[in-house]
């Protein structure tokens, strides 16, 4: 086999990728020109292929190791990786993911430049945090609309309960004066939707706590992981650092993977939990149920188009005016 070389693997665009890979318990390296994983039998060894020009994140969990020579073709293909605990979250939820972000000098600029023109702005960062809001909830009334697995199983954008929060959602974030206000605004809609959800499956007094055992709690940690592997993925093509958040904290490690995450959680992880939950389906099971529906729904593609639209759209040039 020819050996590829680095614009042999970058021929895919991030957006339009289809895979992305968790895997525990093996050893990623390089062999004739291709990244494989070994996994260890009593009698015999496996090896498995990473289709890496169609990759966007690979997760290594639990008792995972990697060669510099699989990193340096995973680097030049533009694959994130990401070192992580046991089912794709940290092995303590205080810890944040730690990613290793593929090197480049010559990555763009023109979005950094765009984004760093309206992030000294406190007012133009409010707008553009408005406007990550009203498209988070815009893609979650798409995807709850057209998908007909989750309107079988009783989540219905056009249900009552659903549409008052969702337009008192709205009316408050247009009100909002502040990052503060719009993150209270974001808590109130998110406990209204983990009511909503777990009534819709039947799951009695659920609580949100990320450091627990039952299954719709594991099942949020392990998707929100995976969409923040994607925003990471998404800032990182698009040459933006991840600490310009526009509306989690200024100063916290990673805000704006969070922020680009947040704009498909709600859509996609949040029922789907549940409804594995109530399925008592194992982590691969969820796990693939939930890659599955980031591809159906494009959401590395909303991702980008978002990100892009704001960068765009709310840069100010010298003279203060938007462009």
């Amino acid at each position: 086999m020819d050996q590829l070389s680095p614009t042999d693997t970058k021929a895919i665009l991030h957006s339009k990728r289809a895979n992305m890979f968790y895997l525990e318990y093996c050893r990623v390296m390089q062999k004739d020109g291709r990244v494989l994983y070994l996994t260890e039998g009593k009698k015999e060894h496996s090896y498995y292929n990473i289709p890496i020009a169609n990759t966007t994140v690979l997760l290594l969990g639990t008792g995972t190791s990697i060669t510099q020579a699989a990193m340096r073709m995973l680097s030049q293909a533009g694959v994130l990786v990401g070192f992580c605990g046991g089912g794709a979250t940290p092995l303590h939820m205080a810890t944040e993911v730690e990613w290793l972000s593929p090197q480049s000098e010559y990555r763009p600029t023109e979005y950094l430049q765009s984004w760093m023109s309206f992030w000294f702005d406190n007012e133009q960062r409010l707008i553009v945090a408005k406007d990550f809001q009203r498209k988070r909830i815009g893609y979650l009334k798409r995807v709850w609309q057209r998908d007909r697995e989750l309107k079988s199983e009783a989540f219905a954008i056009d249900d009552s309960e659903i549409k008052a929060a969702l337009d008192s959602f709205e009316e408050r974030t247009e009100n909002a004066l502040s990052t503060s206000d719009l993150l209270s605004t974001e808590a109130q809609l998110t406990k209204k939707l983990y009511k909503y959800a777990s009534n819709a499956v039947n799951i009695e007094s659920f609580k949100r706590v990320h450091q627990s055992s039952d299954s719709a709690n594991d099942f949020l940690n392990h998707g929100n992981y995976l969409a923040y592997g994607m925003a990471a993925s998404c800032l990182w093509v698009l040459g933006i650092p991840h600490g310009f958040a526009v509306l989690h904290g200024k100063t916290r490690r990673g805000a704006l993977v969070f922020d680009v995450a947040d704009l498909i959680k709600d859509a996609i992880v949040l029922p789907w939990a549940f409804i594995c939950a109530k399925e008592k389906a194992t982590e691969q099971e969820f796990r693939q149920q939930v890659l599955q529906k980031f591809t159906e729904q494009k959401a590395l593609d909303f991702m980008f188009d978002t990100v892009k639209f704001a960068a765009n759209n709310y840069a100010v040039t010298q003279s203060g005016k938007e462009q």
